[in-house]
């Protein structure tokens, strides 16, 4: 974990603990301090300061996240019509027969707020994971509707890590694809970032053109690619991006 000078050391640790207690689903002190790299007595402090405040439960020897972080969560998501976004999400997953996302964009990276599964496909992305902008067909989306000056600062802030042999790692050639974006509203993941998964998305934007996430569907490779990829599936994408649009219009 590296440490900007204009950040607070002892917010990043607890922030830290609260991402690996998320990452690992409960952990002890001992667990957390070898992860920190901190001792015992100074990991003991940050848990017993979150406890305190009800951001953590203990079990035992163990702690865990608390219930806190659902209402913090639905507050966040409460700038949005997520009603609509959650009706229309489910809506398109039922009529594409595919995984369905709303993916928007926190601390320069995608995040998945909403993502309804199908019976017959799964992958190991849940509600609240967190994806690469420049690696996903919902990143995309969102980026190339970002201002050029926030969209270069997130790509050197984050790089162009490669997740599969086919991510564009190419500053170049990405601004290229997203200029597409921009002219078509469609993005493209062609296992970008989950080798074997293909998906398409639609950015939704306010009136002023400012992105305010992306809607996707995502597919096993062999049933979603082609014409069932590039039409089919796509038609659905951009008509539930825009019921989107207009729920925000109106609002």
């Amino acid at each position: 974990m590296t440490t900007d000078p204009a950040t607070v050391k002892a917010t990043e640790t607890s922030f830290h603990i609260i991402e690996l207690l998320e990452q690992k689903q409960g952990a002890g002190i001992s667990e957390l301090a070898r992860e920190v790299g901190l001792s015992k007595s100074g990991v003991y402090k940050h848990v017993q300061t979150l406890t305190r405040l009800g951001y953590l439960v203990r079990e035992g020897d163990d702690y865990y996240l608390s219930n806190r972080f659902l209402s913090l969560g639905r507050r966040a998501r409460g700038r949005l019509p997520l009603e609509t976004i959650r009706e229309v999400t489910s809506n398109l997953a039922a009529t594409a027969g595919h995984t369905s996302s709303f993916i928007v964009h926190e601390n320069d990276r995608g995040v998945y707020a909403l993502r309804i599964g199908t019976e017959e496909e799964h992958d190991e992305i849940t509600e609240g994971d967190v994806a690469p902008l420049h690696a996903t067909a919902g990143g995309k989306a969102i980026l190339a509707f970002l201002p050029g000056d926030e969209r270069a600062r997130i790509l050197d802030g984050t790089g162009l890590d490669a997740y599969t042999d086919k991510t564009i790692v190419d500053e170049q050639e990405l601004e290229h694809e997203l200029r597409s974006v921009r002219d078509q509203r469609i993005a493209f993941d062609r296992e970008e970032f989950l080798e074997g998964h293909q998906c398409v998305a639609s950015p939704v934007v306010r009136g002023d053109g400012t992105p305010v996430g992306a809607v996707s569907v995502t597919g096993n490779v062999h049933h979603m690619s082609g014409k069932r990829l590039e039409e089919d599936v796509t038609g659905l994408v951009t008509s539930a991006a825009k019921a989107i649009e207009n729920e925000l219009l109106s609002a």
